[in-house]
């Protein structure tokens, strides 16, 4: 199908069939993994309850919805090791079972990042950052020890996750500040060298702007060069309802792509709330009526506001199907509105509705809507 063939079908899909305004689907739908099996992985993000399967009705939803999951919390470095050498592997280790079981790519998230790590990591005994040589040890000591324990078992890691700046300049972070730039590719040798067919991915935000779009690329063409193993490129997808910029957001994409490797869409949600810093229209002198403006659906979300976060979810799947030559893999960052992060996060206990999955576990029209895509593309 010609690309402007293509624009015109995803168009007209689209609204045709946002012309129902029922928020949830009572039809049987195809399952996502099914609808999108000669496209991409789909995959969700799970938390604790979902992975010990305590939560029932998640665990169904993942079952037949997903074949790729991601741990939430679990792997993060201050969860794994908390205490110098004191690794705790027990919710790490059921997660990895949980996907295994079910037959579904497991992916480690992740290995180096500056948030979530333990304070310890950073200094010595008297508080002091320690020396370029410690940390890179210490770096390499944990790398090691979590990809060596799951070697053949675990697909691919996001290796190092935010290290770049919306301006394209290194966040100067504690990895930076210490190791200096070489903290990448020297973290991607240490994976590389602990499980040497696992795939190895750099995972950041906000990819529409050019700052961090070029920062990345100047990044992975720099490992390129040096001939460190990078299989692919993470797009982070927390969406709002104005940014990112469609156009740009497939800038990102495409110019990832030219350098060989693949794209993956993590960490994918859409949220419809206002964010504290944004023009909300309320007067933040008057508490009440500030905290209700922040949190206008608590009740529920209007038609009008669904349609149009349809609409753009929408928009959004049309971009990965059409550069799915491109993709590997399509992540939702939660498996359904009751249990995302975007409830508490950036302003604890909110209501939002970021995910396709309802607070009931039920499907909403748009994964229909998606679904039907992936047979006409």
């Amino acid at each position: 199908m010609k690309p402007i063939n293509q624009h015109l079908a995803i168009t007209f899909l689209c609204f045709s069939l946002l012309s129902c305004t029922a928020k949830v689907n009572n039809e049987s739908n195809p399952a996502l993994k099914e609808a999108f099996k000669d496209k991409f992985l789909i995959g969700a993000a799970l938390n604790r309850n979902q992975f010990t399967e305590k939560d029932t009705a998640g665990v169904g939803v993942i079952k037949a919805h997903f074949n790729s999951i991601v741990p939430e919390n679990c792997m993060k470095s201050a969860y794994l090791q908390p205490e110098e050498g004191k690794f705790y592997f027990t919710e790490a280790d059921k997660f990895v079972e949980f996907g295994e079981k079910n037959n579904m790519v497991v992916i480690g998230h992740c290995l180096v990042w500056h948030s979530q790590a333990p304070d310890w990591f950073f200094v010595d005994e008297k508080g002091n950052d320690v020396s370029r040589e410690v940390l890179i040890e210490r770096m390499k000591n944990h790398i090691t020890t979590v990809v060596s324990r799951y070697k053949g078992r675990i697909h691919g890691w996001d290796v190092v996750n935010e290290a770049i700046m919306d301006d394209g300049s290194w966040r100067q972070s504690k990895f930076y500040e210490i190791i200096g730039e070489d903290f990448i590719p020297l973290a991607f040798e240490f994976a590389h060298a602990a499980d040497p067919n696992a795939e190895l991915y750099y995972n950041d935000y906000s990819m529409a702007y050019q700052g961090r779009r070029n920062g990345v690329i100047a990044m992975v063409k720099s490992l390129q060069e040096k001939g460190v193993r990078i299989d692919a490129v993470g797009v982070q997808g927390h969406l709002t309802m104005n940014f990112p910029d469609l156009e740009e957001f497939e800038k990102s994409l495409l110019a990832f792509s030219e350098f060989g490797i693949k794209v993956m869409i993590t960490e994918l949600d859409l949220s419809v709330l206002p964010y504290p810093w944004e023009n909300i229209g309320a007067d933040i002198a008057d508490t009440v009526a500030y905290q209700k403006a922040l949190n206008p659906y608590a009740e529920g979300l209007p038609d009008s506001v669904y349609a149009a976060w349809s609409n753009r979810i929408c928009d959004f799947f049309g971009l990965f199907l059409k550069h799915h030559d491109k993709i590997s893999r399509v992540t939702m960052w939660g498996v359904s509105d009751l249990t995302s992060w975007k409830n508490y996060w950036p302003i604890k206990g909110r209501t939002d509705y970021p995910l396709l999955f309802d607070r009931d576990y039920q499907p909403k029209t748009v994964v229909k809507q998606i679904t039907n895509m992936a047979t006409i593309l």
